[in-house]
């Protein structure tokens, strides 16, 4: 995948979390999930930050409401009592039954009462998660969107203006015949970007990634890694350099290397 930080900011693993998507795509998140680390570790977060929430504000009975039912039942046997000194002994063990069975029917009734406002209080919790989560993804969503409109434009700009950029079209040596890329460079901005939907290179494992470099008075000059995936689109912007006589693009190890490594150039071009 060439831009992962788009792809977990475009709200699609937000959407998986929610079950609101299509099968289709259900199995697309879950063989990205496989294939790389860092989808599965955003996706647990995210799982874990919905579950967080829902707990952090979930509300539990207070305690003094178990201390009011009880003075209610020790108001009542106080009365019962009472009742007790004014009657006799056969009608007020009646009326302390009645009186005791009303009580606990009281503190039924007000245990479950508390316990549907407590499920109901849950229930609204979890559903302003969703929706902030929903809010969350919508606003990934529209921040992908605009990205992509802005790759859009900066890829018009370049090829509409031939005069500021130099397309330089670099070409596969013998270590990989095939491979092709195309960068534009623009002197006057010192801007180095590479147009993906002309890249061609093999696939690069996980522990390699591909070098840009500028060949600067004889010098080679890193321009920094990319990596090369099925999903070739937009442009990337690449280390500033101020001139150039030519680009080449070398296979390194995993986060780029200090000098090229001869014996993996991959594609090589002059401007």
């Amino acid at each position: 995948m060439n831009d992962l930080k788009t792809y977990l900011e475009s709200g699609i693993l937000e959407l998986y979390v929610l079950g609101d998507l299509s099968n289709e795509e259900i199995r697309e998140v879950e063989a990205t999930i496989t294939k790389y680390p860092e989808v599965r570790a955003e996706l647990e977060s995210i799982e874990n930050a919905l579950q967080a929430y829902a707990l952090s504000n979930a509300i539990q009975p207070a305690d003094k409401n178990r201390n009011r039912f009880l003075d209610l039942i020790d108001k009542s046997e106080s009365k019962e009592a009472t009742v007790v000194n004014l009657q006799s002994a056969a009608k007020s063990s009646n009326f302390y039954k009645y009186a005791f069975a009303a009580s606990v029917a009281l503190l039924l009734v007000s245990v479950v009462l508390l316990i549907n406002l407590n499920n109901q209080l849950k229930e609204s919790t979890t559903q302003l998660a969703v929706l902030q989560s929903e809010n969350q993804q919508f606003s990934n969503r529209v921040n992908f969107m605009e990205q992509e409109l802005d790759d859009s434009k900066k890829f018009l700009e370049i090829y509409q203006q031939p005069a500021e950029y130099k397309l330089v079209s670099l070409k596969g040596t013998s270590k990989a015949p095939a491979a092709s890329l195309t960068v534009a460079f623009s002197p006057t901005k010192e801007e180095v970007m590479i147009d993906l939907s002309s890249l061609n290179m093999p696939s690069n494992d996980g522990e390699h990634q591909y070098q840009l470099w500028a060949l600067v008075d004889g010098k080679p000059v890193d321009l920094g890694v990319f990596d090369s995936t099925e999903d070739h689109s937009g442009m990337i912007r690449m280390k500033s350099v101020k001139s150039a006589q030519a680009f080449a693009v070398t296979l390194e190890r995993k986060g780029g290397s200090v000098n090229p490594t001869m014996e993996q150039m991959m594609a090589m071009g002059n401007i």
